[in-house]
């Protein structure tokens, strides 16, 4: 699995030499000493692989964020923790490991919808929680390992409580939340390498013919459901599908950007907030959603 370094219990002289060294102490330290190995006796007794973890398990990794691992800690999700599982599914594939680079890309797309099913409301999540993923490496490839773990996770501090949300909403809330993120996950899976558009126009039409798309299935859904603010966000994605269409079909960059600029300003997830309140779900746009429409 791409995660991190195997954990190793204390056991041996070392553990032995820890637990004497607590006659040379005060109290108030051999106290202090003795909880402290609790902590890392009930820490090492959480210890599962990451082989093993299933969907719904709450998790603390060992070491960084990024690299290989084998074990993390597995705890209640009452507890302070940095990670959740939220999917996981099999990748298809024969005895030769398929590359990271494919993997990855399996991972990115199909993760991205489990997460959805898992807790569909992305701007109720907390602060910092962002989709990430355990892939086989080309070592468990071997073995047999086909398994791809996917799992909400925050780089820095912790977050308590399930993110597991599905049976929460009503239907018009999750026809909503499907035709949104939709339209947002296919605006970044699309998103081209580089910022020079010129150089990459033929992507940058693909990506607007994608979330052209996305928008039409979405304005669709909306149709739908009743209420004054969703009928003026449908409206307002109506005429966004138009531009980005524009974008999609320019003749050349001029065009695109003119297109584009109007296009990307309709999409602005600020507009959603009014239906969003109307329907009864989060309205506070996300941190790094707002600071990129912001600029």
């Amino acid at each position: 699995m791409m995660t991190r370094a195997p954990y190793r219990s204390p056991r041996g002289p070392a553990a032995v030499a820890a637990l004497l060294a607590l006659a040379a102490v005060g109290c108030s330290e051999a106290a202090e000493a003795v909880d402290d190995a609790k902590d890392g006796a009930r820490k090492a007794a959480r210890q599962r692989s990451v082989f093993s973890l299933d969907v719904g398990d709450c998790y603390n990794p060992n070491g960084k964020a990024e690299g290989e691992a084998y074990l993390v800690e597995v705890v209640p999700c009452e507890e302070a923790h940095q990670g959740e599982v939220v999917g996981e599914f099999a990748v298809e594939g024969g005895p030769k490991h398929p590359g990271d680079e494919k993997i990855v890309g399996i991972a990115d797309e199909r993760c991205a919808a489990e997460a959805q099913r898992y807790a569909p409301d992305t701007w109720a999540l907390p602060a910092g929680v962002g989709l990430s993923h355990y892939t086989p490496t080309r070592e468990s490839w071997a073995t047999g390992d086909r398994a791809v773990s996917c799992t909400y996770t925050v780089e820095k501090g912790t977050f308590k409580g399930s993110l597991n949300t599905a049976k929460s909403f009503e239907p018009d809330q999750l026809t909503f939340l499907k035709g949104s993120n939709s339209v947002y996950e296919t605006l970044w899976a699309h998103q081209p390498v580089t910022d020079d558009v010129e150089a990459a126009l033929k992507d940058y039409k693909a990506q607007a013919e994608a979330v052209a798309a996305a928008l039409g299935t979405h304005v669709e859904g909306l149709g739908g459901i009743d209420g004054s603010e969703v009928g003026k966000l449908r409206a307002t994605l109506t005429q966004a599908a138009g531009q980005w269409e524009k974008a999609a079909n320019a003749p050349d960059a001029d065009a695109f950007y003119l297109a584009y600029d109007q296009a990307f300003t309709l999409i602005d997830p600020g507009k959603t907030v009014a239906a969003r309140k109307e329907l009864g779900l989060a309205t506070t746009v996300p941190a790094e959603d707002a600071e990129v429409w912001a600029s």
